[in-house]
């Protein structure tokens, strides 16, 4: 076993020494990012049942507070998200069939400036919350003089509708923070020609944890911004 995985890297591919052959190296790959994912599915799901029984509880505040969100900037974020899991893809199809470690390259510079994209769009959303007083907290609505009006008696449901916008959506943005820094690192490692089509296990399981981010945004976009969207009390 161990003359055939010296054999392996002699031969440029990078067979670890405690795994039989690739076939065996690349589904206990696979197999670790599913469960890792789902473990990732069950935080994100915590979020999304609360956000469930606080919608129920409080169907109109969330209504009116779904409004305040602007529409258009979520909708041009899940454009970028959705070109980005198709740049993403198009980097793994490079390692897949041999084009080089340019189009890799490539590829994953266009994911990364999408991502970039994102939260730029996003921290602008934020500092309009900001700026409108809309963070959840005591000083809630207080900023810029927002009379009680705004939500009426359903102040306190729009307070924990933001503070559900807000985790979920920041939870969000952490992960493509950390997905930005997976790709820069898949970068390093495409320069060095790590990733061939006999060996791109690490392009493969860093776009599954990219395509993962972006599902969970596909699910926040409508369940967030949509839910007030026919509401016409004016978003900020």
């Amino acid at each position: 076993m161990q003359q055939h995985s010296h054999a392996g890297h002699a031969g440029g591919v990078r067979l670890a020494h405690h795994f039989d052959d690739l076939k065996q190296q690349h589904e206990s790959a696979q197999l670790g990012m599913w469960a890792f994912l789902l473990t990732e599915v069950m935080f994100f799901g915590g979020l999304f049942l609360a956000y469930l029984i606080y919608r129920n509880l409080y169907p109109e505040a969330f209504l009116l507070a779904s409004n305040q969100l602007n529409v258009t900037l979520g909708g041009i974020n899940t454009a970028v998200l959705i070109f980005s899991s198709l740049t993403m893809a198009l980097a793994i199809r490079s390692a897949q069939t041999g084009q080089g470690r340019i189009p890799q390259i490539a590829w994953l510079v266009l994911t990364v400036m999408f991502g970039v994209a994102f939260l730029v769009i996003k921290y602008f959303e934020y500092k309009a919350k900001w700026d409108h007083g809309m963070l959840p907290g005591p000083g809630f609505l207080a900023a810029d003089g927002h009379p009680a009006e705004l939500f009426g008696e359903h102040v306190a449901g729009a307070r924990i509708f933001f503070s559900i916008y807000f985790a979920m959506t920041g939870l969000h943005a952490f992960h493509m923070i950390v997905g930005i820094g997976i790709m820069a690192w898949m970068m390093v490692s495409s320069w060095k020609g790590y990733f061939t089509p006999s060996n791109y296990d690490g392009l493969e399981m860093s776009g599954l944890y990219w395509h993962f981010v972006d599902l969970v945004w596909i699910f926040l976009f409508p369940m967030l911004y949509l839910l007030g969207a026919h509401v016409h009390t004016g978003a900020h």
